[in-house]
């Protein structure tokens, strides 16, 4: 349970404030852009794959300890939280920015470049919400657990 909850915030801690950042320090935009979605994509599934697992050992676990399910504790519901957002994302937001971009790189409109350029950058303001929310959760589900152990 505990590994799979410091593996995702873990991740998302890595993701926001070494890799992305270090790539489009020394990457031109375009090719940190073309290494950073990909690793997105990875770091949802991680969450996904993580959070279902947490869910799971956490049912066991207070199954064992209290002899009752205990379905909705705190932790369980900001781990439900954090799927719901980082599945939207990863299939809402995400595609969306995937398919934008590869309209931005011909660049046979202005006028279009910068209609999608406006939607680009309002989804990353969005993704960047959602995976900072998720991460917050995640912190908050770290403590919550840590009191309970």
């Amino acid at each position: 349970m505990l590994l799979a909850l410091i593996v995702w915030v873990g991740g998302i801690i890595f993701f926001a404030f070494v890799l992305a950042p270090t790539l489009f320090t020394v990457l031109p935009p375009e090719l940190a852009g073309n290494v950073v979605s990909p690793s997105l994509i990875k770091l949802h599934w991680i969450g996904l794959v993580a959070g279902a697992v947490f869910l799971a050992c956490s049912v066991a676990y207070n199954r064992a300890k209290h002899g009752q399910l205990r379905l909705f504790g705190a932790s369980q519901v900001m781990i439900l939280v954090m799927l719901i957002l980082t599945a939207i994302s990863q299939f809402v937001i995400t595609p969306r920015m995937r398919q934008l971009r590869t309209q931005m790189q011909p660049v046979d409109s202005l006028g279009e470049h910068a209609t999608h350029r406006a939607e680009f950058d309002r989804l990353h303001q969005w993704s960047t919400r959602i995976e900072g929310g998720v991460l917050l959760l995640g912190l908050m589900v770290v403590v919550v657990t840590a009191r309970e152990k």
